[in-house]
């Protein structure tokens, strides 16, 4: 049996066109069942349905044979006990620094203020602004990241970034591009070895599907 472990969302659905060109189509849509474990048409696959930063963690332990990961979830989780064999060029987004409108971040960085910055990237914002000689406190969070600078949680938030519509929303600037993203697929290195006959085809499926 082997086991892709995905993500509900944009990864996912734009991981399925990958799936059909590897001949795998699930039997259904994650966002209409409560399953977590979709069969396929191959009786010899299925999908996992997991949160998107779980994807690594998964596959790593072999729980996953293959995964579609975010390069963003990727560097936080730190790559340990995963191949990568394919960048898939899909769900393309940008890690960003934003601020709120009228802050001067280029002055506050210049200065070398010490800033608090909100994200849930932590390791990937501290290596950031380590290399810029910024001092900088870092608050975890998991979600609504926009609203930390609005209530005076923080001065600025690293966070994907995408159209920006929900920066506009809550009056936010993106000010600076960490890191451009797309997303990977990733596999267990003993499923390469123990079950290699079955992956490498869908491995290979993948890229000739992304190079398309």
């Amino acid at each position: 049996m082997i086991t892709i472990a995905l993500s509900k969302g944009r990864i996912y659905e734009e991981t399925l066109p990958l799936l059909e060109a590897a001949g795998i189509v699930p039997a259904e849509d994650p966002e209409k069942s409560r399953k977590l474990i979709l069969a396929t048409n191959h009786p010899g696959v299925r999908v996992i349905i997991v949160r998107a930063s779980d994807v690594p963690t998964y596959v790593q332990y072999g729980a996953a044979d293959l995964g579609v990961a975010g390069l963003d979830l990727l560097l936080e989780h730190g790559g340990k006990g995963l191949y990568q064999p394919l960048d898939l060029g899909i769900a393309r987004c940008k890690l960003m620094v934003a601020v709120p409108e009228g802050f001067d971040y280029q002055a506050a960085v210049r200065r070398g203020a010490r800033l608090r910055v909100a994200t849930k990237y932590i390791g990937t914002a501290r290596e950031h602004f380590a290399a810029k000689g910024v001092h900088v406190d870092l608050i975890k969070l998991y979600g609504s990241m926009e609203l930390a600078p609005l209530v005076g949680l923080a001065d600025a938030i690293v966070d994907v970034v995408d159209t920006g519509s929900t920066l506009r929303a809550n009056r936010l600037v993106a000010v600076e591009e960490i890191l451009r993203i797309s997303s990977r697929l990733v596999v267990n290195p003993a499923s390469m070895k123990v079950k290699r006959a079955e992956v490498v085809p869908v491995i290979e499926a993948f890229e000739r599907a992304s190079r398309a």
